[in-house]
């Protein structure tokens, strides 16, 4: 499994979901334009000192991530299906946007079967943050991974 970043704005949320990656042993793609610097203090802050332990890449565009397999589950807050429902793979990858814009148009057309969300029960809440969107996401497809049992 890996988590895909689509433009991040927020170094402390690319921080913070860095150390979930050092934790899990995840691989973290990040798809430009970042709207920081991975040199950034706040990155590095959030992430603490487990940058040494994170494989991560940046790449210039989606086309790249699309190129090592595996399927994309689309985390958006205008998708019908719950992050329940998907059926998680070894080898898929957990896919979410930017803070301000989310997710890019033309990679929702794309996988309109592959769109998820996380539910939330207040209408008044327009969003969670992205760090914990990502954790409850990678945790639940980790969970539904484990269940299955190993793959034949």
């Amino acid at each position: 499994m890996r988590i895909v970043l689509v433009n991040p704005l927020i170094p402390q949320n690319t921080g913070s979901i860095g150390r979930l990656c050092a934790a899990t042993n995840t691989p973290l793609t990040l798809i430009e334009p970042l709207g920081f610097s991975l040199e950034d203090k706040y990155v590095k802050r959030a992430g603490l000192d487990y940058w040494p332990w994170i494989d991560v890449s940046v790449t210039p565009d989606w086309e790249s991530v699309l190129t090592s397999g595996g399927r994309p589950w689309l985390f958006t807050k205008t998708a019908t299906r719950s992050f329940y429902d998907a059926d998680y793979r070894m080898g898929d990858f957990l896919v979410l946007g930017s803070e301000t814009k989310g997710l890019p148009k033309a990679i929702l057309n794309r996988w309109p079967e592959q769109q998820v969300r996380i539910p939330m029960d207040n209408d008044n809440v327009r969003s969670l943050n992205l760090a914990q969107c990502t954790a409850v996401a990678y945790y639940e497809a980790r969970r539904q991974i484990s269940l299955a049992g190993p793959a034949s």
